[in-house]
């Protein structure tokens, strides 16, 4: 059994991580640490925990655990490496935006491998420290990765992605209010949000000189959880051709998966998987991507590289389903 730590332990990502770990079968939970809930039992914030899990948080850590997730804030990761020591033997993986680019990637003597499995997996399995990557760059990602392979996109990328109000994290704002949230739809960041940059970074890796536009506009639902994008472009290629590309890229990938009819979010809501349809008009291809923006966007894949690290089969832990209604 393998020794885990959590570090960022309140907030959501950590709570789907320690439910995920709860219920791996080669690993076991050594810690979480909270500042802020030190000494208070886990199931009192996770709350869904009581009765399954009576260890409390804490402010102390054990520096020789085996992997190391650190769930804090952007910017935070970094301060926590430079205030906290760990062993030569202990492989990380971060689930902020700290070592997502190529600029950042080394950090103290570590190098942080961009932890995409479906980009990148042989590097992941030979890693120390991961960072693992965005919501929205994930499902956006996902949707493109197949046609930069083959150079085939020449033209600008249209983005429009709606992300549940788990996106924002725990700390309530004005945004996530539920008097302002339910009933309501709004975009924010457009064109300028963070995850561009690797999202960037990921495309010009695999389609040589790659410079197009991507204009890209987030959205707030007014749901929980769940990334459902819709993103289109030039294709001058049958829709055929397209369907062949992306089933080629993704045949042996485990958790994301080509459909021929539409998709929506409830189809993987509380899974691991990133699902994808595509549709052709004319001269455009519509590729739309849907997955849960706290696993498969965030903890889940976590998980999936914490499995590709240490030589486990990369599905240990994730068999989840979704909930049809």
């Amino acid at each position: 059994m393998i020794k885990v730590g959590i570090v960022g332990g309140a907030g959501y990502t950590a709570g789907e991580l320690i439910r995920l770990v709860m219920n791996h079968s080669k690993v076991e939970l050594d810690f979480v640490y909270s500042t802020s809930n030190a000494g208070n039992y886990i199931y009192e914030v996770h709350q869904d925990l009581l009765g399954l899990l009576d260890l409390k948080f804490t402010e102390t850590i054990n520096s020789n655990v085996d992997v190391l997730f650190l769930c804090l804030g952007h910017g935070n990761s970094k301060k926590f490496l430079e205030q906290n020591q760990f062993s030569n033997t202990t492989k990380i993986i971060d689930l902020s935006n700290d070592f997502r680019l190529e600029k950042d990637a080394v950090f103290e003597g570590k190098e942080f491998i961009y932890g995409l499995p479906e980009l990148q997996k042989n590097k992941i399995e030979k890693a120390n420290y991961i960072a693992n990557p965005g919501c929205f760059a994930t499902a956006i990602q996902l949707a493109l990765l197949p046609l930069v392979q083959h150079n085939l996109i020449k033209s600008s990328v249209h983005i429009n992605a709606t992300t549940g109000s788990t996106g924002a994290g725990v700390s309530p704002s004005e945004t996530t209010h539920f008097s302002w949230r339910d009933n309501n739809f709004s975009i924010y960041k457009a064109f300028t949000h963070q995850h561009l940059g690797e999202i960037n970074e990921s495309l010009a890796s695999l389609q040589m000189g790659f410079s197009e536009k991507l204009f890209f506009i987030p959205n707030r639902g007014n749901f929980s959880r769940g990334i459902f994008a819709s993103i289109y472009l030039e294709f001058d290629k049958s829709i055929e051709v397209a369907f062949e590309l992306f089933e080629d890229f993704y045949k042996d990938a485990s958790f994301t998966h080509i459909s021929k009819i539409p998709v929506h979010l409830k189809q993987v809501v509380n899974t691991n998987n990133c699902f994808i349809h595509l549709e052709k008009n004319n001269n455009t291809l519509l590729i739309t991507s849907v997955l849960d923006n706290l696993l498969k966007g965030a903890s889940g894949q976590a998980i999936q590289n914490m499995n590709l690290m240490f030589g486990f089969n990369e599905t240990e832990g994730l068999q989840l389903k979704a909930s049809s209604f």
